[in-house]
């Protein structure tokens, strides 16, 4: 463009001072003619680079997921091929499911023998409820014994002293006496045994037995959830839409849990567009300004955009958090560049853009709209210039 504008400033002067000779050409004019230009297009070009700031490095980056077993198997289908538009939840490999369908059967079959687990503990609860109760009953009723046999001594005692009764009746009593303190001493050491049997329970405030039956169903029943979602992934479905590079899946291959392991690329179709920036170069873009980008696979091609948002940090700005004290060079590192994140807009929306694709773009600020058209006219000229391929082989 300032060529153009050169050489139409130069066929006014030979017209002005060669052809029609109005004004003499001399030191004088000389000077001042080729002052001119050069104050112009000095000018020119600040104030293009103000209002409508230009940048050669516009890049297309796509979302690029990785995609990572969550289980490990042995694949028994993969429905994609490389490079192949898929939409949506569409099936991109299947893990076999039988290991998985055997486990949750093993698990569940142990239900039943659980939940009679706690059946037992809870009939065993009652069951030393029934004991604790029979046990004071029995504490009771030899409590009884124990005073009538009391007085029995104090009876005999008093008749075998008198003449009336024999010794032997005494000594009858003391022997059943004795005999019902022990008796009762076993009731008691039995209601304490029950009683601690009973007093051994869980925060739940149930019988141990019954808490430790009911953990053992809950883990059981979890552990079943755990392998039905394991289960649930043996089937991996597209994230989004978009299509699958380096596929290295193949039916009978074992698919691998592992993070640095990915069996297959899954590049999104959602994009970005992406203008790179020196520091100084923003100070009048916004959001929502006009853009346009030329990108070099597509020749004398302008891709309409607007400015989505601004990336007002670089890596520069970050030191990391460490106990050493951040090392400086000898000259200072080159300034980074802040990115611009561009939208295109709705008439271009349906144009594939080749992820990794590059060219050139600029920003038309909403100050010096006179002389935008300059930019405009540059961008368009240098998209024409991507027919050509320069190189000689």
């Amino acid at each position: 463009m300032e060529i153009l504008l050169l050489a139409i400033y130069g066929v006014f002067v030979w017209l002005i001072f060669f052809k029609f000779k109005w004004l003499p050409w001399n030191t004088v004019t000389q000077v001042i003619s080729i002052a001119i230009p050069v104050v112009f297009l000095s000018l020119l070009i600040l104030f293009l680079n103000l209002f409508a700031p230009s940048s050669h490095d516009v890049r297309v980056i796509n979302y690029t997921v990785e995609i990572v077993p969550t289980v490990s198997g042995q694949v028994i289908d993969v429905p994609v091929e490389p490079n192949t538009h898929v939409k949506k939840g569409e099936v991109l490999f299947k893990i076999d499911p039988v290991p998985f369908q055997n486990k949750i059967n093993n698990l569940e079959a142990r239900l039943p023998s659980l939940e009679a687990k706690i059946v037992t503990a809870k009939a065993y609860d009652r069951e030393l409820e029934a004991q604790l109760q029979s046990a004071e009953n029995t504490i009771g009723v030899v409590n009884a014994k124990y005073q009538l046999a009391l007085k029995r001594v104090d009876q005999t005692k008093a008749l075998a002293g008198a003449g009336a009764g024999t010794k032997f009746d005494y000594e009858q009593a003391q022997a059943d006496l004795q005999d019902l303190e022990s008796q009762i001493g076993v009731s008691k050491a039995q209601k304490s045994a029950i009683m601690q049997r009973m007093s051994a329970k869980a925060g739940s405030g149930e019988l141990s037995e019954i808490a430790q039956a009911r953990a053992d169903l809950e883990e059981v029943k979890s552990q079943i959830k755990d392998a039905k979602w394991q289960l649930s992934q043996t089937v991996f479905y597209a994230p989004a839409d978009g299509r699958v590079i380096n596929l290295q899946l193949r039916k009978g291959s074992m698919a691998v849990q592992l993070p640095l392991k990915p069996v297959m690329s899954f590049v999104e179709d959602e994009q970005w567009v992406i203008a790179f920036y020196e520091q100084n170069e923003l100070r009048y873009a916004k959001r929502g300004n006009e853009a346009e980008v030329a990108l070099k696979p597509y020749p004398n091609q302008i891709i309409k955009c607007e400015v989505d948002n601004i990336v007002w940090a670089t890596g520069q700005g970050q030191i990391p958090m460490s106990g050493l004290v951040p090392q400086t060079g000898a000259e200072a590192p080159p300034e980074g560049r802040f990115a611009v994140r561009l939208k295109v807009a709705d008439k271009d929306k349906s144009l594939f853009l080749a992820p990794g694709a590059m060219g050139q773009g600029a920003i038309y600020t909403d100050s010096g709209k006179a002389i935008q058209l300059v930019r405009k006219v540059i961008l368009r000229v240098g998209t024409k210039l991507d027919w050509l391929i320069l190189k000689l082989h």
